[in-house]
Order: C-alpha cells, then sequence, then structure tokens
C-alpha cells in the first residue's frame, strides 16, 4: 500500500474513533505539516523551530480533541489542518494583542500592513476572511488552504473535489477582495 493510500486508510479508521489508527497517523503527517507551519509562520513572524513545533502540536491537539470528520483524502486532512493552524494563529494574536493591551481587543485605524505588528496583520485578516465567509465561504476555505496550509491549486481541488480551474479562478477572485479589503 503507498503512503498516501495508507494515509487515507487511516484517516477513515480515525473517523470511526480507532485511537491507535490516530497515534499511527501522526508520524506519517507530522513532517508534512510541520513544513506547511514554517511556511506559513515564515511570512508571520521569524519562525524558530520552536515556534514551528509548537504550532504542529497545537493543531495536533485540536485535531486530537475534536470530533473527526469523514476524511476523504490526505488532501481534505491537510485542509483541515490548514484551517487549525488559521484558528492558532488567530488565538494566538488575540491572546497577544490583549496581554499587550491590558486586556480587550486590539483597535487599528488603518487596516494597511505598513508598520502593524504581525498580530495586528493576522487579526486583520481574520475578520477580513469571517466577512468574506457570510458571503462565499468557499473562498475563505481556498485562502486558509492557500495561505494557511501552503496548498497547491491541485492539492485543493483534490480535499474539496472540485476542478483545478475553478480553484484558480477563485482564489484569484478571494485575493483581489481581500487584497482590496486590506488597503
Amino acid at each position: 500500500m503507498g503512503w498516501a493510500m495508507e494515509i487515507t486508510d487511516l484517516l477513515h479508521r480515525v473517523h470511526g474513533g480507532d485511537q491507535d489508527a490516530l497515534n499511527s497517523l501522526i508520524p506519517l503527517v507530522y513532517g508534512e505539516l510541520k513544513k506547511l507551519a514554517s511556511i506559513r509562520l515564515r511570512g508571520e513572524i521569524k519562525a524558530e523551530p520552536l515556534e514551528t513545533t509548537a504550532l504542529v502540536h497545537e493543531a495536533f491537539l485540536r485535531l486530537a480533541g475534536g470530533d473527526h470528520p469523514a476524511y476523504e483524502n490526505r488532501a481534505h486532512f491537510y485542509g483541515i489542518a490548514s484551517r487549525l493552524m488559521r484558528q492558532v494563529l488567530v488565538d494566538f494574536a488575540r491572546t497577544r494583542a490583549a496581554g499587550k493591551r491590558g486586556g480587550g481587543e486590539i483597535q487599528i485605524a488603518n487596516p494597511g500592513n505598513a508598520g502593524r505588528p504581525p498580530d495586528a496583520n493576522m487579526l486583520v485578516m481574520d475578520r477580513a476572511l469571517e466577512r468574506l465567509g457570510e458571503t462565499d465561504p468557499l473562498k475563505v476555505r481556498l485562502i486558509e488552504m492557500r495561505y494557511f496550509g501552503g496548498m497547491t491549486a491541485e492539492e485543493s481541488a483534490e480535499a474539496l473535489s472540485i476542478s483545478v480551474h475553478i480553484v484558480r479562478r477563485e482564489l484569484r477572485l478571494a485575493q483581489a477582495w481581500l487584497k482590496k479589503e486590506l488597503a
């Protein structure tokens, strides 16, 4: 059995509640998740190995602690992991922002990126994605997969069971919307 089929088989067993399958899955996907976390952190903050490791571990904790959806394949799993990494980074940014300001939510007068700390960028991006999600959840999923998970158009298409052409078109539209929204 190839490693992709082995991962898919383990994901199906995890969905069925097999804890041993989850324990077997972790070493198979850990390296790829760490690579995705490193790519994501490189754009957000100075990524030290501990920070990358901490992001992956926190995502795994959330994954292990929650209900497991019916994973269709490994690309679908990585799409879900991308969403979890976004949630971890946003929660971390909110915590840091609240601590820096003595509690409460960060206030940003200019939504552009110039001169703002990474935590503020993450919170502004999260708010924009929440607004986009109200009208077009597909675009948000694609941004999560690309920006937070480093997934290619082909991987996103596989995870969402749609054509690569649609992924590329929707991702271009989502990126244009975000650029306008964050400018």
